[in-house]
């Protein structure tokens, strides 16, 4: 059986370690937002501890069904009031530490879903 990756239109996440993620084989060592519908950025965000609900407004611009919210090396959840702005649009947010917010982005968007990965490095 010859197996064939899925082809994804936007950007896929092609890897990532302690202190890095790789899309589309380009590697960044800051905090970075992935949007299954074009582009990536850098997210203005210093660490967990500074996340305001001004960071997660930001991701509205994106227009995503969903928000996957890679918070580091371990599960951290974000305050329920930085998320208000997300839920009054009926965008649903999933928390999952890096690593596992990195795979999911992929496996959404291989489905097509507009998907944006806020990734905490």
């Amino acid at each position: 059986m010859k197996f064939q990756p899925d082809a994804i239109s936007g950007p896929s996440i092609t890897g990532y370690g302690p202190g890095w993620v790789a899309v589309n084989g380009e590697q960044f060592t800051h905090n970075l937002v992935v949007s299954s519908t074009g582009g990536h950025t850098r997210w203005e965000c210093p660490s967990f501890e500074d996340l305001q609900a001004a960071h997660f407004e930001q991701l509205l611009a994106l227009e995503p069904e969903v928000v996957i919210f890679g918070s580091g090396t371990r599960i951290r959840f974000p305050q329920p009031q930085w998320l208000e702005a997300l839920y009054a649009r009926r965008i649903g947010l999933e928390t999952m530490d890096t690593q596992a917010a990195c795979r999911t982005f992929n496996f959404l968007a291989g489905e097509g879903r507009r998907v944006v990965a806020a990734l905490l490095l």
